[in-house]
């Protein structure tokens, strides 16, 4: 993406644009959230409205003396940003990009690392909560949440059925060496303790939770029904899928004698969507859970955790994949529940239209990732009640 495209799409998690250099505290503050999250770049000479200002070109060697003065004198570790110059329509604007760092997490001197970090969400620099600086430090040292050992359960404390039956499923024993290659048991001290990924991945720790609503209308005003699925994984998985299927609609198409029932959105992309959402949520974050809103004209499903800090949508679009919970993830690629890494989002795009429907839009949103399909307006003939709660929807094609 050029450079006058960037600007167009306006500030986000790796853009931040400004009239004329800001105030000294707040360009130390971009530089570290950038550091921090995916990198990016803060572009001087441009207006709120995004319309190319420029800077004059007698000023621009005193800024950037000024600004590499400024983030070498008030960040730690230290940082060396890349500045440069670019002619936009003839105007020149000063380009300050920041390149993610290995170091983490960057701060502000006079602030230290408690107070000073800061993480860039959405197009505002936050200052990171204590649970954000321990997963940065994680980062540095390269091992994800779920990797970590939970000395609070002992392993023979736990029932591993709903693993054990989905393993010999697929032909495969969850033995101790199994459990040990895929990371869902450490040893310290001599001991074997179940990782934090284990204990998600059979829904023992309280936030691990997946909710449910059917909404009348197209806001949250009034719900029709409700319901919060816990337990293991696979299992919120497949209640989820099910709520989903019982609240959308079921067309029935006759042809001749025979009728084919297929549901109004593919069967394949809720279950991708809903996988993802399970696989990639931020599980370091206690007080929220995997929401699921059916309405009238959408269906909307929402994942704790933006997307992994080197990631963005333009990445996401080129197919390229950062795994945030890597123990969780080894497990559902073990048992097929992925496909290839990196694929999941573009299948459930290609999904949709070759069903002749709306691109489902895939956003970050603040630190969570929304996913809505947009539902496909009913034009059936008939509408008939099912035993099972579905509307089934009824056409008919002559043979």
């Amino acid at each position: 993406m050029n450079l006058i495209h960037q600007i167009h799409q306006g500030e986000s998690k790796t853009l931040e644009l400004k009239r004329q250099l800001p105030r000294h505290e707040q360009i130390a503050q971009t530089a570290v959230a950038f550091a921090n999250t995916s990198g990016g770049k803060l572009i001087i000479g441009v207006d709120d409205h995004r319309k190319i200002a420029g800077v004059a070109e007698t000023d621009i060697f005193t800024l950037q003396d000024q600004i590499t003065s400024i983030i070498l004198d008030r960040c730690y570790p230290p940082l060396l940003p890349e500045i440069y110059t670019s002619n936009i329509n003839g105007k020149l604007v000063l380009v300050v990009e920041i390149f993610r760092g290995n170091l983490m997490p960057y701060y502000l001197k006079a602030e230290g690392k408690n107070n000073g970090t800061y993480l860039r969400i959405g197009a505002c620099n936050r200052k990171a909560e204590l649970l954000q600086l321990v997963e940065l430090e994680r980062q540095r040292i390269n091992q994800s949440f779920d990797e970590e050992i939970c000395p609070e359960f002992r392993l023979q404390e736990l029932d591993l059925t709903p693993l054990q039956i989905r393993f010999a499923a697929k032909g495969k024993p969850l033995d101790d060496e199994k459990l040990k290659n895929l990371k869902l048991v450490r040893q310290d001290q001599g001991h074997l303790f179940p990782t934090q990924g284990l204990l998600i991945l059979l829904g023992k720790l309280p936030h691990v939770t997946t909710k449910c609503a059917r909404f009348k209308g197209t806001d949250m005003s009034l719900f029709l029904d409700r319901k919060e699925y816990t337990g293991d994984l696979f299992s919120q998985l497949e209640q989820a899928e099910a709520f989903i299927k019982n609240h959308i609609n079921l067309r029935g198409e006759i042809k001749g004698l025979q009728r084919t029932d297929t549901y109004e959105l593919p069967e394949a992309a809720l279950r991708e969507a809903l996988t993802n959402a399970l696989i990639h949520r931020d599980y370091t974050n206690q007080g929220r859970d995997i929401k699921v809103g059916i309405y009238d004209d959408i269906v909307n499903i929402v994942s704790p955790g933006g997307f992994p800090r080197t990631l963005t949508a333009d990445g996401l679009r080129e197919g390229r994949s950062e795994i945030r919970n890597r123990v969780i993830a080894r497990v559902f690629k073990e048992l097929g529940y992925i496909e290839q890494w990196g694929t999941g989002l573009q299948r459930i795009k290609k999904t949709c239209l070759d069903h002749g429907l709306q691109e489902p839009r895939i956003r970050e949103i603040s630190d969570s990732i929304d996913i809505e399909f947009q539902r496909p307006r009913v034009s059936g003939i008939s509408e008939v009640p099912d035993t099972a709660g579905y509307r089934r929807i009824l056409t008919s094609k002559n043979p």
